[in-house]
Parts: structure tokens; sequence; C-alpha cells
């Protein structure tokens, strides 16, 4: 159960980046929606954390989830915000997903 509370504290962090992307793109009333937006999301990522390191090692359960939230960010930031893809890119999201599979496997 854990493990699936640590994938959502990941998902919380890829969703307080796309706040913090959408609110920088905005002004007045719509940047301090999406910044209250961004403030829920990282209070509910690092909740959600706490709760997973209860029982899965912190040397462990830190580098999933910033792991989560680094492709997560990328991927947004491709898909959503129209960032650059190259070859390289792509690459080094594919080894952070491999990185996440291996410590999820041996801890």
């Amino acid at each position: 159960m854990n493990w699936i509370i640590l994938v959502l504290a990941g998902l919380c962090e890829c969703a307080f980046t796309f706040c913090l992307g959408k609110a920088k793109a905005s002004t007045g009333i719509e940047a301090t929606l999406w910044y209250s937006c961004f403030v829920v999301a990282c209070t509910l990522s690092m909740i959600l954390l706490a709760k997973a390191i209860k029982t899965i090692p912190i040397g462990t359960a830190y580098p999933v989830w910033t792991g989560i939230g680094a492709v997560g960010t990328v991927l947004l930031g491709i898909l959503v915000f129209k960032e650059p893809t190259s070859l390289w890119r792509l690459v080094f999201i594919f080894t952070l997903i491999a990185s996440i599979i291996g410590l999820k496997t041996v801890s």
C-alpha cells in the first residue's frame, strides 16, 4: 500500500511543477489560482511522502519520489509546454525510469 502512496506523492510532485509552469505563464487572478494549486499539490506530496517512508526506507523512497517527479515533469514539459525533445533527453528519461524500477526491485 505504501508503494501506491509513494507513487501518488510522485504524481503530486508532477502536479506542483505543472502548476508552477502554468502560474509562470499567467497573470492576475489566474496566476494566483495556479500558485494556490501549487501549494496544495506540494503539501499533499510531502504528506504522502512522509506517510510512505514509515515502511519504505528513505534511501529508496526519496529517489523514487524525485524520479517520478523528474520523469513526469520532463514529459509534461514536452507534451504540454512544447519543450524540445532530443534523442539524449529520451535516453536519460528511460535511464531514470530504469533506475526507479531497479530501486523498487532491490528494496
